[in-house]
């Protein structure tokens, strides 16, 4: 069957809304599906409040950024969304957010770049503000000739203008999820960029936080990838599950749902009818 526990919206830096992506589900034939938001609940507090579809299962999701050398993304699913606490802390990672934006375009003026607050809320028309959208500014300025020029030269880890965002340490991002009565699974292991023994060193601590799963399944695994992933998982006694990254124009290359056998699924979705 056809999944997809793994998507972002305009909550978040995707460029499809939460309504346009259920749309996009139903035509896919997709049976489950999660928006999974950068630490943010906006865009599924929307589907939430304007449920009205059976076709497709939909659980709650974020995504939420961890500190680590590299990249370390955990995501969460089916918890409380009225919990006090998650939203609490969400909500401060999202005015930390916004006073990066502010110091991102003082940057960028400093560098000869015209490009204003105003300009950016509009760009954004009303979503939360991202680095796709300082992107997609300086490219309708002709400051560079594509967005992926715009992340290369200046808004990538490393670049002039980055700025890095407050993240959570990884056991506090775990107990949060856990504490809201959700299921905690690693994004996306290889971002990590850590080899085999010190990626299983990295799950064995997780699991003692509390994590519950793997995304073994995801858009830019190879096979090889997913199969090592699913046998980490079943050492340290974690499900799988299963995500594309589906960011809509912003990822053009990741198409929304990913094709898997139901008994790779069903542990995740057993484990998430306990929660």
């Amino acid at each position: 069957m056809k999944v997809d526990f793994h998507v972002h919206s305009t909550g978040s830096d995707g460029t499809n809304t939460p309504f346009e992506i259920i749309h996009l589900a139903l035509n896919a034939g997709i049976k489950f599906l999660s928006i999974t938001d950068h630490d943010t609940l906006d865009g599924v507090k929307m589907i939430q409040e304007g449920k009205s579809f059976n076709e497709i299962n939909f659980i709650v999701g974020v995504e939420i950024s961890a500190e680590f050398p590299s990249t370390l993304h955990l995501l969460g699913y089916g918890f409380d969304l009225q919990n006090e606490k998650l939203n609490s802390v969400l909500n401060q990672l999202q005015e930390c957010r916004k006073k990066r934006n502010f110091l991102m375009i003082e940057n960028m003026q400093r560098l000869g770049f015209q490009i204003t607050l105003q300009e950016l809320n509009e760009e954004a028309k009303g979503d939360l503000i991202g680095r796709p959208h300082f992107a997609s500014l300086m490219l309708k300025k002709r400051y560079v000739n594509s967005k992926q020029e715009a992340f290369d030269k200046y808004l990538k880890k490393g670049a002039p203008l980055y700025l890095d965002k407050k993240r959570l340490n990884p056991n506090d991002a775990i107990s949060l999820i856990k504490e809201a009565r959700g299921v905690v699974v690693l994004a996306h292991p290889y971002q990590t960029n850590l080899d085999e023994k010190e990626l299983e060193e990295l799950v064995k601590k997780l699991k003692n936080y509390g994590l519950d799963g793997i995304e073994a399944y995801y858009s830019k695994h190879t096979q090889k990838m997913t199969e090592k992933y699913q046998k980490l998982a079943k050492k340290y006694d974690l499900v799988t599950t299963a995500g594309s990254d589906y960011h809509g124009d912003n990822k053009k290359d990741i198409k929304l749902g990913i094709e898997i056998k139901e008994e790779e699924i069903r542990p995740f979705l057993d484990i998430l009818r306990r929660f």
